[in-house]
């Protein structure tokens, strides 16, 4: 089992292809799903202790890797059952099922067990269980005490996390090959548990990761205030947002940070205060300008968001800023831009998302020639080069105003240290989450900023 964190994600087509191009070079289908139900045996071994495991097979090849576990468990001297929703209906399930010497009960009447393994359905289910299969699993699920599922929970879509009818909540996911797209977004994401890799030696490249900790390293021995980044933050009209997003920016590493606009008596005194004039945004050693905090919407919004667009400097825009553009006014900049909606804002930006997260976050990056940080339970960061990061499943303690706009600060501050914008946006989403998780419940947005400091650490 293999934690899942910066390893590749892959689409139901993409896993097909995988798979054809293993078999093409000279691995059958049979071999795949040894491998499958060896490692899911394996896995279910670790974790069942001592315990009885019922095991449910449905009738193609991913009942074929739970008949593949039942016997290699039986071999190890576990006691177990298999329950089957119908016959093995493809080549490999039928071999499969003859390596089973034990009974095979009806899944509508069996019997519950301590550890539950779902192997009915795995990628490329695009409806829901019928009635009696649904239910059987289900019930099966509430009386045990361990749950642990096969390649995708039975009932998820895989590549956009869609959940078809009643699917209950896995406390374990065994991701066959790969991390699929279900794996990590909603709703699905949270019916999967804990997730891990089960390797079964198939090629696994993919433009799509996992997130992952980034290097966070120390500032070199020699470095200096501007080396470290210099973030500007334009404030707009409710200053406490832009303070909050400058506050997250010094936190997350950047060297110099500046507030442009009014001034704010409360600030921290390392925050310089300048006035947002063209003399300020001109100056060379910003390394990234963050509009969109605590904006507004009026016609000072969009005077400010005119002149930060017009300067060459790394832009992050965030917040009102996003109801204020285009893609198409956004796709004519040259430097590195990084935009973070929450889906409302990206609704408003590029319309409402059709199909998966990830398939919605590609398109709006070409469209805009943008990095885009997705935001929500389940975060998406995309590249125009087609490049993708998914986040799993955010704290919830997140959900507190103000709380995007840390985000952004600490997106701007990694920019500005010099890293690729979806390098910065991955790390910043990643810090983001390490700061919430190290706070735990109840905080508010102003204790996540400071926390940055102790999660880059």
């Amino acid at each position: 089992m293999i934690p899942i964190a910066g390893t590749p994600v892959l689409t139901a087509a993409e896993m097909r292809a995988a798979e054809d191009a293993a078999i093409a070079a000279g691995t059958s289908v049979d071999t795949l799903m040894q491998r499958a139900g060896a490692g899911v045996a394996d896995a279910v071994r670790r974790l069942a202790g001592v315990n009885d495991v019922l095991i449910l097979c449905g009738p193609g090849n991913n009942g074929g890797d739970g008949y593949v576990a039942a016997a290699r468990l039986h071999a190890a001297g576990r006691s177990v059952r298999v329950a089957a929703s119908g016959e093995p209906r493809t080549p490999a399930a039928i071999a499969a099922r003859a390596l089973w010497t034990g009974a095979v009960e009806p899944l509508a009447t069996a019997a519950p067990a301590p550890v539950l393994v779902d192997a009915l359905f795995g990628t490329g289910l695009s409806r829901a269980l019928d009635a009696e299969t649904g239910a059987a699993l289900g019930r099966l699920a509430r009386q045990a005490n361990l749950t642990i599922a096969v390649d995708v929970p039975s009932g998820v879509a895989t590549d956009d996390g869609t959940v078809f009818g009643e699917v209950p909540a896995f406390h374990v996911t065994l991701a066959l090959g790969a991390a699929k797209p279900a794996h990590l977004l909603q709703p699905a994401a949270a019916r999967c548990g804990t997730v891990r890799v089960i390797p079964i030696g198939i090629p696994t490249d993919s433009a799509t990761q996992i997130l992952a900790r980034p290097d966070l390293t120390a500032p070199p021995v020699d470095a200096h205030k501007f080396t470290r980044g210099m973030v500007a933050v334009v404030r707009g009209r409710m200053a406490g947002a832009a303070q909050l997003a400058a506050s997250a920016a010094m936190h997350a590493g950047a060297g110099y940070v500046t507030l442009l606009g009014a001034t704010i008596p409360s600030a921290p005194h390392a925050l310089v205060r300048r006035r947002l004039d063209a003399e300020a945004l001109a100056d060379p050693r910003i390394g990234a300008l963050l509009i969109g905090p605590g904006l507004g919407r009026d016609d000072d919004a969009c005077a400010s968001l005119e002149q930060a667009l017009a300067t060459d400097h790394p832009l992050v825009v965030d917040g009102d800023a996003l109801h204020l553009v285009t893609p198409e006014r956004l796709c004519d900049r040259h430097a590195p831009l990084i935009l973070t909606p929450h889906a409302g804002e990206f609704a408003a930006l590029f319309g409402a998302p059709a199909g998966s997260k990830l398939a919605a976050a590609r398109d709006a990056a070409v469209r805009a020639q943008a990095t885009i940080v997705f935001k929500g339970p389940d975060t998406v960061i995309a590249a125009p080069d087609g490049h993708a990061i998914i986040a799993g499943e955010a704290n919830s303690w997140l959900s507190t105003a103000g709380s995007g706009d840390v985000l952004a600060g600490a997106i701007a501050a990694l920019l500005a240290g010099g890293r690729r914008a979806l390098d910065a946006a991955a790390a910043g989403v990643w810090l983001h989450g390490e700061a919430a998780r190290r706070l735990g419940p109840a905080f508010i947005a102003d204790d996540l900023a400071v926390a940055l400091a102790g999660a880059r650490a």
